[in-house]
């Protein structure tokens, strides 16, 4: 039976990837190596790197002045390392989801945090607005979107002080304009590659505000001196990568697969507001991720939960279990779940529907 993996991270990859990936494993390139054998000293994997960082900057049009990384660790890292950074007094933060908690606690560590605004008392059910950023903070930190509640920040805002954002979850999901940035950072086993690698796209003007001594492999210095280098990096990984963003040029770049991921996610919110058994938990519809897309059953059919998924892994749905914070369902719809995968969710709600 085919899989429709609808997990959160790690989570589905395009084919081609897949495929390409486990060539690779197998022999890079009719080297007779594995990529996971390979120097990464290589000129073989030198390449791999460069066109991995050259197909981002274009993808994402990057303007002269950033520099892209390939790291470990992971976003949960680099909440620490943003920090050590470039919190030299105060930083501000949204708070808008449990990573976005998760940031802000790391933070602290290293000056005051101002939270300028907070959804945490509604369950994070929308994404918090009418706030005012401090000018004197050191920067201002967003998620962009919040896998656990199925919120998203769809938009670039501006900010009077350097905006630095976790796009772990939505990253080459849509245009966006990184020149309002000056760090975008995540990891990669959402959109990207598998786990094993995270990214940095940072202005390189922000090194300049770099100030007290770290560990070296806390610092973003570090790995932009020595083009992410500075130790082995996760190989196969940014082979993986590589692959994806290869594919998303193939389809068209960010306007195509912003186009296709809100038609997919549409095509779902149309047929959870449409059932009569399932409803959204946000409080406001503008919130909705088109990454990630939560629901619950409404209050009167509670106790069919268990019953609906079992349904919908017959029909070779894996991964829609909801986060135990919020309950009900998840149906994580990154860039690479097809068409099929979403019609046969629907299929499956509506079917269940006529038989309640």
């Amino acid at each position: 039976m085919k899989k429709y993996n609808f997990n959160p991270g790690p989570s589905v990859l395009p084919e081609i990837t897949i495929k390409n990936t486990a060539e690779a494993i197998l022999n890079l390139n009719g080297s007779g190596l594995s990529i996971m054998e390979i120097s990464h000293r290589s000129k073989d994997f030198e390449a791999i790197l460069k066109e991995s960082k050259d197909l981002l900057k274009e993808l994402l049009n990057i303007p002269s002045g950033y520099s892209v990384l390939f790291l470990q660790g992971g976003a949960s890292l680099q909440f620490a390392m943003v920090a050590s950074n470039f919190l030299n007094k105060k930083a501000a933060y949204l708070d808008s989801g449990s990573w976005a908690s998760k940031a802000a606690k790391e933070a602290k560590l290293y000056g005051e945090v101002q939270v300028v605004a907070s959804s945490k008392e509604q369950n994070y059910t929308f994404i918090p607005k009418n706030y005012t950023i401090p000018a004197d903070a050191d920067y201002f930190h967003i998620t962009t979107n919040n896998t656990i509640y199925g919120t998203e920040l769809k938009t670039d805002i501006s900010s009077p002080v350097p905006l630095i954002a976790d796009a772990s979850s939505d990253i080459l999901s849509r245009p966006m304009d990184v020149s309002k940035y000056a760090l975008i950072y995540g990891g990669a086993q959402k959109n990207l590659g598998p786990a094993g690698v995270a990214f940095a796209i940072i202005r390189d003007s922000m090194l300049e505000k770099i100030s007290r001594p770290m560990p070296t492999m806390l610092n973003y210095k570090t790995f932009v001196e020595n083009d992410s280098l500075y130790n082995t990096p996760p190989c196969v990984a940014i082979y993986a990568c590589l692959q994806t963003l290869k594919w998303l040029k193939d389809l068209g770049g960010l306007n195509a697969i912003y186009k296709m991921n809100t038609d997919k996610a549409d095509m779902l919110y149309n047929e959870i507001d449409r059932n009569k058994l399932f409803m959204s938990p946000l409080t406001s519809s503008e919130d909705r991720s088109i990454m990630n897309v939560v629901f619950v059953f409404k209050p009167e059919y509670k106790a069919l939960e268990e019953k609906f998924l079992e349904v919908a892994k017959s029909k070779g749905i894996v991964g829609i279990k909801g986060h135990r914070s919020v309950g009900g369902f998840r149906a994580s719809i990154y860039n690479a779940m097809s068409d099929e995968g979403i019609k046969t969710l629907v299929q499956a709600m509506k079917e269940f529907e006529s038989q309640a």
